[in-house]
């Protein structure tokens, strides 16, 4: 590979595993599986999907899904309903099997109005999260909101969704479970109180750490996790993952070498890497740990090797006197991202290890 700037590499093997143990998990719990693009945001790694008989999709946005919509006929958009863009939800309607996500009365009266195809809606629900999303139990809003879907021509109730985000403040597969246990309980009483007036209802349920360790998923229909087809050093010290199953690394070009601080600088900033960071063991906040370079692709973080610092294009590693030593100006540093999804979102493309370029979602979010 002939790497001369920041790119984003990725591996197609660790992938695909990641792609077919989620899809695994699946099925061995007769749950649907929608995985979300958002992360790997490609037409070409959406094909990998394909090979699994994944047929359905989830994305951010419209304009995301427009992208998708030549290879994926059915999209869900899991944002919240953005009546500014009518003209793409009627132009997407009329070609693809269309859901989109509401939480309020406003957003049904718009779009009664105004959407000419039929479309599936689905009722952004808040187990826990509070990010955004109707309270699991307000019922009188859930039941106007719902009457007025019903009085709709083009508007179809397919069900409930949610986002366990709170999943990812976790330490640990003990305390996702828990936060899984109490949030997907809250949620799965939609079904209770509903499935009789609506037999077909659908639970849609998202976060990858839920979807990487927890084992209880009875009552819900889908699954619609993201990060987990790359991972992140965020996901291994959630619990959700080991560094083996991290599909992206950063390679940056070293720039300079400050051995009396022991310092490394990087050609890879905060607009490569994003500024997601983490609090890592006794190192403070980090934001990106260091891959073992092998001769084909990564191995396990280099010991007590980690980014420090970022501005705009710079990255300071700290890392021991003797790993240093092996470093000159002009090598590669491969850097594990803290999050793989604002990473891949910043850099818009991927390398793969025979050296292709693989070009992502360039649109605006």
């Amino acid at each position: 590979m002939n790497i001369t700037k920041p790119e984003l590499l990725i591996d197609e093997v660790k992938c695909k595993a990641n792609i077919e143990s989620m899809n695994v998990r699946c099925v061995e719990k007769n749950i649907s599986f929608r995985p979300h693009f958002k992360t790997h945001q490609s037409i070409d790694i959406g094909q990998w999907f394909k090979e699994f008989g994944i047929s359905k999709i989830a994305v951010s946005s419209l304009s995301m899904a427009d992208y998708f919509s030549k290879d994926w006929p059915d999209i869900l958009v899991a944002f919240p309903a953005n009546i500014l863009e009518i003209h793409l939800m009627n132009d997407l309607a009329r070609r693809i099997k269309l859901s989109l996500l509401v939480e309020s009365a406003e957003s049904i009266d718009y779009l009664s109005e105004n959407i000419f195809y039929p479309i599936n809606l689905y009722l952004k629900i808040d187990a826990g999260y509070h990010r955004t999303g109707i309270s699991y139990d307000n019922y009188p809003l859930i039941d106007t909101i719902l009457e007025k879907i019903n009085q709709s021509k083009n508007l179809n109730f397919a069900g409930f969704l949610t986002h366990s985000g709170n999943t990812y403040g976790c330490l640990g597969i003990e305390e996702v479970n828990n936060i899984h246990l109490v949030n997907k309980n809250r949620f799965i009483q939609l079904k209770k109180r509903y499935i009789t007036e609506y037999p077909g209802l659908i639970l849609t349920y998202g976060d990858t750490p839920s979807a990487s360790v927890a084992d209880d998923f009875d009552g819900i229909d889908e699954l619609r996790p993201g990060n987990f087809v790359c991972y992140d050093v965020m996901q291994v010290q959630i619990g959700s993952c080991h560094f083996k199953q991290i599909a992206v690394v950063l390679a940056c070009p070293v720039v300079a070498i400050h051995k009396e601080r022991g310092e490394l600088i990087i050609y890879g900033g905060a607009i490569h890497l994003s500024r997601d960071a983490v609090k890592w063991e006794d190192k403070g906040i980090i934001y990106g740990l260091i891959a073992e370079k092998l001769p084909l692709g990564w191995g396990e973080p280099i010991k007590d090797a980690f980014v420090s610092s970022l501005s705009q294009e710079h990255g300071k590693i700290k890392m021991p006197k003797d790993e240093l030593l092996k470093y000159r100006v002009g090598d590669i540093i491969y850097v594990y991202p803290v999050h793989s999804c604002l990473t891949i979102s910043s850099m818009r493309s991927f390398m793969d290890l025979k050296g292709k370029k693989i070009e992502v979602y360039r649109g605006l979010q």
